[in-house]
């Protein structure tokens, strides 16, 4: 286990629990910093909040942090991409089995496996495969079961979306790694169904806000909470594990889906033994320093010594296969990608076509103004976000784009 000490200590001085930041070198917005400070203020955070180089604001919680609480939840800080993240596998491909020119590949990945958000990125007739995994995965029957207690969580796209990408960071990439190996690599999440489970009980936890006689100030009424022990805690836990669940089959689905695409238009290849799927934005109970916790990582990667993860830039930059060095004082964490430098509305005012373009010549993908809040420039230097964290991971492979397909 490393014992390099590489963060910050960024609370506010006299604060109770302490903010551990591993950002030397990389931007910490003030808004985001004052968010940090809102989190650390709550009573049941704690022993310490661990946030990654990959940080930026975010609703309710900041992206790129790790809060561990004590007999509470917050369910803004998992957010509504409950179960967000990625997965990745390497295939016996080489460079050169692939085409010089890849958009035939591209197309065909993408119409199998609908992308965007709306009914665009909805399968129109649902795979056999997909049907089948839902039926025997116990997904649809568990759903059931939530919608039975809270008959506002009203959805009927679990079918439909399985097995889709949908919109904003999310996407699917070919990538070669430095041996020149053809990898699949993908980012989603729980789709519109952990979407509205997630809108849900954010909206039920600021409606307990009213009825409790808080002993101390809340700072933000995104981090309106569930106390364990109350019956909405006991539901959102089992509400955000079978979305999260759901989100780990979707990226199975999708490989699946992707390699199929892949089949038809390139040469005969077996799958590696190397392959990751991890969450990014989730809740789970673990144990720290001997202690009983419930750990959200917004915008994290879990990175016990030894566990495999993924950290991607952006459409036009490096990613990379790490292994986690098991941190303690980061709670086992690392970040989840570069951290936006820009919001999607400054990105569309400030980045141009033509520097889209150039930043992405190298990479098969969309060039147009619909994906420019998706512009390498809109994120923050990988290199940076990595040589922030080298007392968190230790990189396996780096991988370089050579398609990426986004909603």
């Amino acid at each position: 286990m490393s014992t390099e000490v590489n963060y910050q200590l960024l609370h506010a001085e006299g604060s109770a629990t302490p903010i551990k930041g591993w950002v030397n070198g990389v931007q910490l917005e003030e808004r985001a910093h004052q968010q940090l400070q809102n989190m650390a203020a709550l009573p049941f955070v704690g022993p310490w909040i661990a946030v990654m180089p990959d940080v930026h604001l975010g609703i309710g919680a900041t992206v790129g942090s790790v809060v561990p609480t004590r007999g509470a939840i917050i369910p803004a800080a998992v957010g509504v991409d409950i179960g967000c993240g990625m997965a990745a596998v390497r295939t016996t491909l080489r460079a050169s089995d692939l085409p010089d020119n890849l958009a035939q590949l591209r197309s065909s990945i993408e119409r199998g496996v609908p992308v965007g958000n709306g009914r665009g990125g909805d399968h129109r007739r649902l795979p056999d495969s997909i049907g089948t995994r839902l039926v025997e995965s116990g997904l649809a029957a568990r759903l059931d079961l939530i919608k039975a207690r809270h008959r506002r969580v009203r959805t009927d796209k679990i079918d439909c979306q399985m097995g889709t990408l949908g919109g904003g960071n999310h996407f699917i990439e070919i990538c070669l790694d430095e041996t020149d190996a053809v990898w699949v690599m993908l980012h989603s999440g729980s789709r519109g169904t952990g979407n509205l489970i997630g809108t849900y009980f954010i909206e039920r936890a600021r409606e307990e806000l009213t009825r409790r006689v808080l002993g101390f100030h809340l700072p933000d009424k995104d981090l309106a909470f569930f106390m364990e022990g109350e019956p909405l805690f006991d539901d959102y836990v089992e509400a955000v594990s079978w979305a999260q669940d759901y989100a780990r089959h979707n990226r199975q689905a999708m490989l699946e889906r992707v390699l199929t695409e892949m089949r038809h238009r390139l040469p005969r290849f077996q799958l590696d033994k190397q392959a990751v799927n991890c969450h990014h934005n989730y809740v789970q109970r673990e144990t720290h320093h001997g202690e009983s916790l419930l750990v959200t990582r917004k915008g994290a990667v879990r990175a016990r010594e030894g566990e495999l993860g993924i950290i991607p830039g952006s459409m036009g930059t490096k990613s990379y296969i790490v292994r986690g060095k098991g941190n303690a004082d980061s709670f086992h964490s690392c970040s989840h990608g570069a951290g936006r430098v820009m919001s999607r509305t400054a990105a569309r005012q400030n980045i141009t076509l033509s520097q889209h373009r150039e930043a992405t010549a190298h990479v098969e993908c969309r060039k147009d103004a619909g994906v420019i809040d998706e512009s390498p420039a809109a994120y923050k230097s990988i290199d940076a976000v990595m040589a922030a964290q080298t007392d968190l991971v230790e990189v396996v492979h780096t991988l370089r784009q050579v398609l990426c397909v986004k909603g």
